[in-house]
């Protein structure tokens, strides 16, 4: 397994949640990869063929946050961020969203296409008449093989139902195709109850009834806002962990806490380390350690405040005592 601790918070947080994982009684080889912002500051790498080319012998990807204070906007999201999800082909990111006792919801959102795949560009850049496209980039396999991903996931859950978010009344040809395969799919699962929300609609529904979700599939832009929002609605993004999945299992896939680097209380030991160890229980659970992921889940609820490694050692506790 990689280990990216990354910048900021990001070591911090990421030895907490490998300290939950051994407390859980799972043993993982890691190897460690020193990448974010700070290290392209130092000597201008950003992520290396020979690295991807490591990775994809490695099962699993863990990383911590990256972005630092003199990195210029883009350069570390565009150039190891993007380039893990598209070389690696992460094309599932799946956030799962828990607030007890009614929210219990997870967002499958597209990975690799939509308006994040670069398609775009200037004309006559610089001048009063600038022209700037970017384009929505979805191809019937990538939507087809989210959609499915979603679909298998909603049929294991107890509700069985799952909600498309688009915006099909205004984006006509990419929201007709997801619409359309989304229905084909459907016919596929019959257990499975289907809805269909616009996003701004979610984004309301998110807010003042997130109960009514079960699974939520949708492409990559809108699940970008959406899962941001879930984790502002669900404890906030301390709590909120995430996984970067290639289910096909070709190379590896990379877990993360969706925070930031938080570079303003870096090394002050103030961090919540919930996310980053949660975001390890849904590494176990993907490597197919679900029963110590579950336990690890477990001693996450109700987490005690403190200090990033005082939060971590109660959960370690926890996990030593059950």
């Amino acid at each position: 397994m990689g280990v990216i601790g990354g910048d900021g918070i990001g070591p911090e947080v990421v030895a907490e949640g490998l300290k939950a994982v051994e407390a859980a009684g799972v043993r993982l080889d890691t190897v460690e990869y020193d990448l974010g912002g700070a290290r392209y500051l130092r000597d201008g790498t950003i992520l290396p063929d020979s690295v991807l080319d490591e990775w994809r012998q490695l099962d699993a990807l863990y990383l911590g946050a990256v972005g630092a204070p003199g990195v210029p906007p883009g350069v570390i999201e565009r150039g190891l961020l993007l380039k893990m999800r598209f070389d690696l082909d992460l094309y599932v990111n799946q956030r799962p969203f828990l607030l007890p006792p009614d929210v219990d919801m997870v967002v499958i959102r597209e990975n690799t296409e939509g308006t994040y795949a670069g398609e775009g560009g200037f004309l006559r850049k610089g001048t009063p008449h600038e022209i700037a496209t970017q384009g929505s980039v979805n191809t019937r396999m990538g939507v087809e093989r989210c959609i499915r991903y979603a679909f298998d996931l909603a049929e294991r859950r107890p509700q069985k139902h799952l909600t498309l978010v688009h915006k099909t009344n205004v984006l006509t040809f990419a929201g007709d195709l997801w619409e359309r395969t989304f229905h084909e799919v459907a016919a596929e699962h019959p257990d499975v109850e289907t809805a269909y929300n616009h996003v701004d609609a979610a984004c309301i529904y998110f807010v003042e009834d997130p109960q009514r979700y079960d699974v939520i599939v949708t492409d990559n832009l809108f699940g970008d806002i959406l899962t941001d929002l879930g984790g502002a609605v669900s404890g906030g993004i301390g709590v909120a962990s995430s996984a970067n999945l290639n289910p096909d299992r070709t190379g590896p896939s990379m877990f993360e806490p969706v925070h930031g680097s938080a570079p303003d209380i870096a090394g002050q030991n103030r961090a919540n380390p919930v996310a980053a160890i949660l975001s390890a229980a849904m590494m176990l659970d993907f490597l197919g350690d679900t029963d110590a992921a579950e336990r690890i889940r477990a001693a996450c609820t109700d987490a005690p405040a403190g200090s990033t490694t005082e939060i971590g050692d109660a959960i370690a506790a926890r996990l030593q005592g059950d």
